[in-house]
């Protein structure tokens, strides 16, 4: 008889006693989970151990301890230190305990000298007492030096374990806390830090803390910068104001500082010709960027104070609605609280949850912004004329888009460009539309896809610069209205991404500067007129080869002169016979090529268009693509030495 295989034996199983339970003591719980205390180990949370160790050193300059304030970025890019010329954490020995107060900040969670309000700190940004000792978990080195009473302490720690047990140096003057670390590459993908983020953080502090000098030492760089804004916000808003090159409508600006027992509001705004509202808000000197209740407050304040002014001297003209969207266009201002128990939403402190802090910054805000309109009704009534204007512009626009949006619906009658090849499945999942540039590239595109889910649009020339235009003229243009009826998911405030007809939207333009400048006006395009797409991911750039280069029997793609000097370095050996081929445009192009090098999903490049930085990307659009020439030629002087071939 034929063997029997043995019968599989079903697992055993475990019970769940109380065994199975795992109790993480000490800092092991911060190494275990980190994204529940830094929010995660990418670019963010790596620089949030600086913010961490660098509000320490705020909350003494908060309080009136410390004047002076230093934070170094060493050569490796990875190992940071700050200093502050505080009282220096306490070295004494708990009594509790029995540890000195230096290891008890750095090695243990929850402790810390701000949760008692009013004791120690007045206000403070570190309320949870973990800051420290996250820091010290999270790095592979890290070093806490102590002057005070008299003598220099240090203590040093590796992955929140003490290295060196607390050590008195020797006789010292003044006071302070240094402390320099090192991440731990075993937790962090990648530990170096990034200069500029470090010196923007920087920057800001000084604004925010007006009188407090805050010093950035880059020895990746060999440069040092020395902050000190004596007028504080005020000198913030108007240096932000510049960068974006957004024009005031009026001046001076709005400004309030007020001090109570239930905390102190200093505020500062003012409206500018921006269609954008910017508003930089901070709570114990911490940014907010995700906003609170203290945004809520102000916002409020403002809108009701502007609006009793306008009710009060009857200047809303008849049949037209003013909406929120319209009192806040334009709209720059630093907002900046100090309360003695925020409450933060987890230990990153993005947003504000204090239900009180609305209510604070609401009524201190309308009051004293509604007295200033009557006081100055010239100033009041210039913000006004913006208002109405944004409200005109509102209707001009969502009549135009409701307009674009109506010829664009996915039904049945829906009129496509006669130039779109479109795709022949009806599936949404894989599709895909290319906008192209030219007819000559098109007809190669159209040649080389796959018909059953790549749509092509051949774009004619160079689109309308759309970064100063409005939506009306955006509509008019025979090129964007194709694109916008193509599309399917309208246009301006109505853009939907979910009546997108495409699952991606491709930028297809030649590899070399006209190219890119086409690339440009497509971004400029839908960053201001589509912006709803960008943030859904559907928007992205394809990335087709410029030059082709073939070594022996091998051919191989190159994006730009980098990559084909790269390509001849590794592949060009001895007497190899090599051929380049510079692409003149991707209507050069056999449509067999385009499909290998740019349209197979399986071998092309793409980039997804995505915005990280929101400030930073209007300013970098409006430089490269609005009205004022300096801007430009700025930036072009800049990057003279990288223009090392130029197309003529």
């Amino acid at each position: 008889m034929p063997a029997t295989a043995p019968a599989t034996a079903p697992p055993k199983k475990r019970s769940y006693t109380a065994d199975a339970i795992t109790h993480l003591e000490g800092l092991d719980p911060v190494r275990k989970r980190p994204g529940m205390y830094i929010g995660g180990v990418g670019s963010a949370g790596l620089h949030h151990l600086c913010w961490e160790v660098l509000d320490n050193a705020v909350d003494e300059a908060m309080n009136g301890h410390a004047s002076d304030i230093t934070l170094t970025l060493h050569p490796d890019a990875a190992t940071l230190t700050v200093t502050d010329n505080g009282r220096g954490i306490p070295v004494d020995i708990n009594r509790k305990t029995k540890r000195s107060g230096l290891e008890l900040v750095f090695t243990e969670l929850h402790a810390g000298g701000k949760f008692e309000a009013g004791a120690n700190y007045k206000t403070s940004g570190g309320l949870h007492g973990v800051g420290a000792s996250v820091v010290n978990a999270l790095s592979k080195s890290l070093t806490a030096t102590v002057t005070r009473d008299g003598h220099k302490y240090a203590m040093a720690f590796s992955k929140g374990k003490i290295t060196q047990k607390l050590k008195k140096l020797g006789p010292a003057r003044g006071s302070g806390t240094t402390v320099t670390f090192h991440p731990d590459p075993t937790i962090f993908p990648k530990t170096t830090f990034n200069p500029d983020t470090l010196k923007a953080r920087c920057e800001t502090v000084a604004f925010i803390h007006k009188g407090v000098r805050v010093t950035f030492d880059d020895q990746t760089q060999k440069q040092k910068r020395t902050f000190h804004h004596e007028n504080g916000i005020a000198d913030f808003l108007n240096h932000l104001i510049t960068e974006k090159r957004a024009r005031p409508i009026h001046d001076p600006a709005f400004r309030l500082e007020k001090d109570g027992s239930d905390g102190r509001i200093e505020t500062v705004f003012q409206w500018t010709e921006s269609t954008d509202e910017m508003l930089r808000s901070f709570v114990n000197g911490i940014p907010t960027p995700t906003g609170g209740t203290h945004d809520n407050g102000l916002r409020a304040g403002v809108s009701k104070a502007l609006r009793n002014f306008i009710d009060t001297h009857k200047l809303q003209p008849r049949g037209l609605k003013l909406a929120l969207e319209d009192l806040r266009e334009g709209f720059h201002g630093i907002l900046s609280v100090f309360i003695a128990e925020p409450q933060f939403q987890g230990q990153t402190k993005d947003r504000l949850n204090n239900p009180e802090a609305t209510a604070l910054v609401d009524n201190a805000v309308r009051q004293a912004f509604e007295q200033w309109l009557n006081s100055n009704r010239t100033l009041g009534e210039s913000i006004v004329a913006r208002v109405i204007a944004a409200a005109r512009a509102r209707e001009a626009s969502r009549a135009a888009a409701a307009t674009v949006s109506r010829k664009s619906a996915t039904s049945g009658k829906l009129t496509l460009p006669g130039k779109l090849a479109d795709c022949t499945s009806k599936a949404h999942g894989n599709s895909e539309l290319f906008i192209v540039e030219g007819d000559s590239a098109g007809g190669s595109a159209k040649q080389g896809r796959d018909r059953t889910h790549q749509a092509i649009l051949p774009l004619r020339g160079k689109v309308l610069n759309t970064e100063t235009a409005n939506l009306k003229k955006v509509v008019e243009n025979k090129e964007l209205a194709d694109l916008i009826t193509a599309l399917g998911c309208g246009v301006g405030p109505m853009c939907d991404p979910s009546k997108l007809r495409y699952a991606r939207v491709i930028l297809l333009a030649d590899a070399d500067s006209d190219g890119h400048h086409i690339t440009t006006l497509l971004l400029t395009f839908f960053y201001r007129h589509a912006k709803a797409l960008i943030d859904a991911g559907k928007i992205y750039i394809a990335l087709p080869p410029l030059y082709r280069v073939d070594i022996g029997k091998e051919t191989h793609w190159a994006a730009d002169e980098a990559d084909r000097d790269r390509i001849l370095d590794q592949h060009a050996k001895g007497n190899s016979k090599v051929e380049i081929t510079r692409f003149k445009g991707l209507g050069e192009m056999m449509p067999k090529v385009l499909w290998e090098t740019t349209l197979n999903p399986k071998t092309r490049r793409l980039l997804r268009v995505e915005v990280e930085d929101a400030l930073e990307t209007d300013r970098v659009m409006n430089e490269l693509m609005g009205k004022d020439p300096a801007a430009r030629f700025r930036f072009i002087m800049e990057r003279a030495e990288d223009a090392d071939e130029i197309d003529v």
